[in-house]
């Protein structure tokens, strides 16, 4: 049973990628910094555009904005994956994305990565003033302030690169600041925020993160984290039970079987 469920896993996944791929469609490969993806100035990074193992080239673009239709500049064409900085400088900063050929045909784009240069200015700070436990349907501001004057300020979630905010700064105390709004908050919005400082389009260092989370009207939380925690005790409690039902049937079988006996 150890053996044939795994391969028959393998067997479904195979199947649907070949059938994916006779109908001209590949899943996007998956783009990820080797070491960081925040780095020192003058240090060096690398880029890996993951593919399947029958991959014939690959493509990494810098995207000028965070959005798919905007410009994009190829960086890297052939069959490497790996595109290397020798040295980190703002212009390398930035979003990349990647995409690989298969047959002849060319994957989706994949998603985001966001390449920051660090260390270089004061880090802005991030404060939501709404609190950060909410109610499921509430609205809410956050702001985004550096004593540095950077032009503009990003706003961005963690787990979700295509979630990109961004708004010019104005002075504010001696610093510069912005308010980012959320309005009607759902549960797929609870998750880990920053903000970076910007010139022109490139970001800098980001605030330390900010987590938000969202609550149902019945008061349950229902945070990613708080979600996995209910799964592994629900499965948990199955466990428990199962066991206590076969604890009861030996228990009862026994029973039955010394009074049966002569």
């Amino acid at each position: 049973m150890s053996v044939v469920l795994p391969t028959l896993l393998y067997l479904g996944l195979h199947l649907a990628q070949s059938t994916q791929a006779q109908n001209g469609y590949f899943l996007p490969p998956v783009i990820t910094a080797l070491n960081e993806s925040m780095v020192l100035p003058k240090n060096p990074m690398t880029i890996l555009c993951q593919g399947p193992p029958d991959t014939e080239a690959y493509e990494i673009y810098k995207v000028e904005e965070p959005e798919p239709r905007d410009r994009r500049k190829l960086l890297l064409a052939g069959k490497t994956s790996t595109l290397s900085i020798q040295e980190m400088k703002p212009d390398k900063t930035g979003l990349y994305r990647c995409s690989y050929q298969s047959g002849g045909h060319w994957s989706s784009l994949s998603d985001i990565l966001r390449v920051v240069m660090t260390g270089t200015y004061d880090k802005p700070s991030l404060s939501s003033m709404s609190g950060t436990v909410l109610a499921s349907g509430d609205n809410v501001k956050l702001q985004c302030f550096s004593s540095f004057k950077f032009d503009a300020f990003i706003f961005i979630k963690d787990d979700t690169p295509q979630f990109t905010q961004r708004q010019s700064s104005t002075a504010q105390d001696n610093g510069q600041q912005t308010t980012f709004h959320m309005d009607n908050v759902t549960s797929t919005q609870a998750g880990t925020y920053r903000c970076y400082g910007a010139f022109s389009k490139d970001p800098y260092d980001p605030s330390n993160p900010l987590q938000l989370v969202v609550r149902g009207p019945a008061g349950w939380s229902v945070s990613r984290e708080n979600q996995v925690l209910l799964s592994l005790a629900g499965l948990v409690l199955l466990v428990l039970v199962v066991l206590v039902a076969e604890a009861c049937y030996s228990h009862k079988r026994s029973f039955y079987g010394l009074r049966s006996a002569p």
